[in-house]
């Protein structure tokens, strides 16, 4: 990104998109969410035959002995998702985490416990250390707990469901960071670089509520003071959960609660 001599901002996307534009959001969160990727020595040539960092098809996991590695909602969601009745429930779920404490919804973890106890699934705390084949295939994992006593189980298939954020190249843009984080004005959430607002995670603020909702106002002020040349006046906010008059303009319904 490159700020012109006319106050407007060049913005091109690594795939070469390129926009001209007079004001920035970021919403870059904490960063790029990757995979995070095994350990182990060798096991990476089962990638996509049955080992998998992502489920692109939930079929191919029924009637299978599954191990599912992660602890956040979306290894809990997989696990239910495979151990309760239905199209895609696998022959057996060993969900494996390193420690016996979850990021996950509270109620998904629960509900796993509940299958644990009543003998639907497995939980087993530790690390994957080493695995097994036979005829080229991987037919066992090794997993090492806390207690530096490694077991070994029996598996078909092997989905890792744990990720980890990136750092975002928007460090290097020359605006004003406190680690890692941008730094903004907390009244309308415009960074150091006036026409660059941050929203979400990307910042840092006292008080944690909606930060798009300030920006849109700041920018809606540039906007009414500029280019329209009118004097300040109230904005009125609105959400596109609750507003019907933004249901409208984008065309879509307003949702009826009971």
């Amino acid at each position: 990104m490159q700020k012109r001599d006319d106050g407007r901002f060049h913005v091109e996307t690594s795939k070469g998109t390129r926009f001209l534009t007079r004001t920035v959001f970021i919403a870059g969160g904490v960063g790029s969410f990757q995979p995070r990727t095994l350990r182990v020595d060798g096991i990476e040539k089962f990638l996509d035959t049955q080992l998998f960092y992502r489920v692109k098809s939930p079929a191919q996991f029924a009637g299978k002995n599954l191990v599912i590695i992660g602890g956040g909602d979306s290894a809990l969601d997989w696990t239910l998702n495979f151990v309760q009745d239905g199209p895609h429930r696998a022959e057996s779920v060993i969900l494996m985490h390193r420690r016996d404490a979850f990021r996950a919804a509270p109620a998904s973890v629960a509900k796993m416990r509940e299958l644990c106890d009543a003998y639907e699934m497995q939980f087993v705390v530790g690390q994957a250390s080493g695995f097994e084949e036979e005829g080229g295939r991987l037919t066992k994992l090794k997993i090492t707990g806390s207690d530096g006593v490694t077991r070994i189980v029996p598996l078909d298939m092997l989905l890792c469901s744990s990720a980890s954020a990136r750092s975002s190249a928007i460090a290097d843009w020359g605006l004003g960071v406190d680690r890692k984080q941008l730094v903004v004005d907390t009244e309308k959430f415009e960074t150091t670089v006036p026409g660059i607002f941050a929203v979400g995670d990307i910042n840092t603020y006292p008080a944690r509520r909606s930060s798009s909702c300030p920006a849109s106002r700041g920018r809606a002020r540039r906007l009414r003071c500029r280019a329209l040349r009118l004097p300040e006046k109230r904005i009125l906010l609105q959400y596109t959960t609750t507003s019907p008059k933004l249901h409208k303009v984008l065309g879509v319904e307003t949702p009826v609660f009971d």
